[in-house]
């Protein structure tokens, strides 16, 4: 009697209802294998830089313009077509004299037709020339045009191999882009190099939290004749959208490292943003999620098919993450992206002749502290100037006022052409632990290398190099360019 109680419930329930409630999590589990896999799943593809060289057109030949008619010589008239038939043996009166006129208007129509064949072939003959003509002045504009193309891509080529700031931004823009999104993420992305500090800023738009399904299951509800969702646990949702954004960051080491054919990056910033609505205001916002620097040997040493995303973004790279990213809660960048940006700096390099903004390189050291002194001091800093000599290594302390963000800041400030070497980025940081500073600031008008950007990660110090000045300079309204001199 159990039995068939229950055989009768079960066969209250909607089969098809059931199956669309496990269809329905069968997808939702596939959505988020898929999330887990992104990473696996760039590592599958090969990347390798372009070959600029490969981008050249290959040589076109133009088209024949002549027509095929007109290439072979028309057969003249043959006189056997004009040519009228003779009397026959037996000839009647006057037969004769009728041959005769038969064969007087034969030679006037043959003696056309030469004429005609012979103005027809004299006109074939010009419009041959004529098109070979064409044809030739043809090749000679795609031979040009491809020439020129040719030489805008080796122009290109040099102008990447010499580490200029504009190609080489274009350089990566373009590999960045011809790089396939996984399932429906977004596509922009801004790229910035430094060529100072070798180091290329990305800016990279990044799924928001919606993109991992707030259901965890479904199940169908007898009782209401539903399928209904089993919502997803709020903490998992967060661990696997930071799973998600920290496999994202480490996909786009990869990418530029591997896309670096020339050798141009040693050091990469990675500032992972995302476009959403603020709720309470309904601006448009766009927040730093995740913000880290990562050295090429640093890349090199990982094993990217075995580590654990999260763990090595934070505890390797030493990056900032944001807690609560469904809330939307933004990092501070380590670089902000408009600091690397070559559409604000690379005007500087363009009318040097004719420009009349100081250049910092010809700065007296004095010259160039109090300089950064009046800068700190347009961001909204409290600053003091040290004397030189008496300073221990500092030029100026800066305070920043907020309550939570702000601090004592010792600032060193060097006007060099060549990189700063790693020891005084160490000493920099003995300073800031003698000080009792809450931030070191290394100011420069040369760069640094990566040695320098490895050591500074995950201590207090900021590296601000010419690129970042100068745009520090130009966002301040501090009229400023940076021209090193032919020796």
């Amino acid at each position: 009697m159990g039995r068939t109680v229950e055989g009768h419930a079960r066969s209250d329930r909607p089969p098809g209802r059931t199956a669309e409630a496990a269809q329905r999590t069968a997808a939702v589990e596939e959505r988020v294998r898929m999330l887990g896999e992104i990473l696996s799943d760039a590592l599958a593809i090969d990347v390798h830089g372009t070959d600029l060289q490969t981008l050249k057109r290959a040589p076109r030949r133009a088209p024949p313009t002549a027509s095929p008619s007109d290439l072979e010589p028309h057969p003249g008239p043959v006189w056997d077509a004009f040519a009228p038939h003779p009397p026959g043996r037996f000839r009647w009166w006057g037969a004769e004299r009728r041959y005769n006129r038969r064969l007087a208007c034969a030679e006037d129509r043959f003696a056309e037709a030469i004429e005609r064949h012979r103005a027809f072939e004299e006109s074939r003959r010009e419009r041959v020339a004529r098109a070979l003509r064409d044809q030739i002045e043809q090749q000679r504009r795609l031979d040009e045009a491809t020439a020129e193309q040719h030489a805008r891509i080796d122009a290109y080529q040099r102008a990447v191999e010499n580490r200029d700031r504009a190609a080489v931004s274009r350089y990566f823009q373009k590999a960045l882009e011809r790089v396939a999104e996984p399932l429906d993420f977004p596509r922009r992305r801004r790229v910035g190099y430094v060529p100072e500090s070798t180091l290329l800023a990305v800016e990279w738009d990044l799924p928001d939290v919606s993109v991992v399904p707030a259901e965890a299951s479904y199940r169908y509800d007898r009782s209401l004749d539903a399928v209904l969702a089993v919502p997803r646990p709020d903490k998992e949702l967060r661990l696997l959208y930071q799973q998600l954004v920290a496999q994202l960051a480490l996909r786009a080491l990869h990418l530029i490292f591997g896309s670096d054919r020339y050798g141009l990056v040693d050091t990469v910033v990675f500032n992972g943003m995302v476009e959403s609505v603020d709720l309470p205001t309904g601006r448009t916002v766009r927040p730093c999620l995740i913000t880290l620097r990562a050295t090429r040997e640093q890349f090199k040493a990982l094993v990217l098919d075995q580590l654990d995303p999260v763990a090595c973004v934070r505890h390797y790279f030493s990056a900032e993450v944001s807690r609560h990213p469904e809330e939307l809660q933004p990092v501070e960048p380590v670089l902000e992206f408009d600091l690397a940006d070559p559409r604000t700096i690379e005007a500087v390099d363009v009318i040097s002749e004719i420009d009349s903004r100081p250049n910092l390189l010809e700065l007296s050291p004095e010259s160039f502290e109090h300089l950064v002194q009046n800068l700190l001091t347009r961001m909204g800093l409290e600053t003091r100037l040290f004397r030189r000599g008496t300073d221990g290594g500092i030029d100026c302390v800066a305070y920043d006022p907020r309550p939570i963000t702000g601090g004592k800041f010792v600032v060193q400030a060097k006007l060099w052409t060549r990189t700063v070497p790693p020891s005084a980025v160490r000493d920099l940081f003995g300073t800031v632990l003698d000080a009792g500073a809450t931030k070191g600031i290394l100011i420069t008008t040369s760069g640094f290398g990566p040695t320098s950007y490895q050591f500074a990660t995950g201590k207090p110090l900021q590296l601000i190099d010419g690129t970042a000045l100068l745009a520090l300079c130009h966002h301040h309204n501090i009229p400023a360019r940076i021209i090193r001199r032919a020796s």
